[in-house]
């Protein structure tokens, strides 16, 4: 299932952007683009993401930009603490303190440092594995709403499956005594072969005749696939393997169906009925 999602983040000297991708997969792939020394992101990327997904190739990139370094300022507390004895020992103890902006404006009692970097990058990895959680929801919702609309166009496409298999239990052909009379026919043309056929070859002539020509078994099955895809549908949650097996089983029965069709109008049917029962299955594909 398709999807995209992007986080953009910045503090302590650094801005960052997480992009989330994910298309169509069989399994779920994950594979990540990082900047070097960002291991701890990557793993738990690969812990959390199957916990929110279950199929699909996912590519996660992170982009980190160094804006500028982190600066902090400090009272240098021991040149102060000089500066008031030899500012006492002059004026005496009784003298008012210095003023503020005296003290300030000699050099050395404010130092600007430059923060530790190791301290920066714990707090970007820190901030990075939010974004990360944040990105895999967001890229979960988009593909939440991928889902939806791709539930109506399944749900039309089961209803054209579930049209067709009716159609076909309405040719004339597939009515029960359309079926009787025409075995009737097949099994007098083998009593009046020369030679005649035994007893048990004429027996399994016709038991072969009879599972070749009803498709009733097949149309039965193909609406019992309609109603567990419906179901499933439903259901919701990471159905695409279940609707995978169910195309297989879809396409096994229009199959049979053509095969034992010996009528333009039902063969028809069942190519159209192969034909919808593909768009479904390609569809399914985009389900998770």
């Amino acid at each position: 299932m398709t999807g995209f999602a992007r986080v953009d983040g910045h503090g302590d000297g650094y801005t960052w952007t997480f992009e989330a991708k994910s298309v169509n997969g069989r399994t779920l792939d994950i594979r990540c683009r990082l900047p070097y020394g960002f291991d701890t992101v990557e793993a738990a990327a690969r812990a959390d993401i199957p916990k929110i997904l279950a199929r699909g190739s996912v590519n996660l990139t992170l982009t980190v930009t160094r804006t500028a370094a982190v600066s902090q300022v400090r009272v240098n507390r021991d040149l102060l603490a000089q500066v008031l004895a030899v500012a006492r020992e002059i004026e005496g103890e009784g003298a008012a303190p210095p003023r503020l902006d005296a003290l300030l404006s000699v050099r050395g009692i404010i130092e600007t440092v430059e923060e530790d970097e190791s301290d920066a990058r714990t707090k970007l990895e820190g901030a990075v594995k939010a974004g990360l959680a944040e990105v895999t929801r967001k890229l979960a919702a988009a593909r939440a709403e991928e889902g939806a609309r791709l539930l109506t166009v399944l749900s039309g496409h089961l209803d054209e499956i579930a049209r067709l298999t009716e159609a076909a239990a309405a040719n004339v052909t597939t009515q029960p005594e359309a079926l009787r009379e025409k075995l009737r026919a097949q099994v007098q043309a083998l009593l009046e072969m020369v030679p005649a056929l035994s007893e048990d070859r004429l027996a399994q002539e016709a038991a072969l005749l009879i599972a070749r020509g009803d498709v009733r078994e097949e149309l039965d099955r193909l609406r019992a696939h309609v109603e567990q895809a419906r179901a499933l549908l439903a259901e919701g949650g990471a159905i695409g393997r279940r609707l995978d097996f169910l195309c297989q089983e879809f396409n096994r029965e229009a199959n049979t169906l053509c095969s034992k069709s010996q009528d333009v109008d039902l063969t028809r049917i069942g190519l159209s009925l192969k034909a919808t029962i593909e768009q479904f299955r390609e569809q399914v594909q985009n389900i998770e």
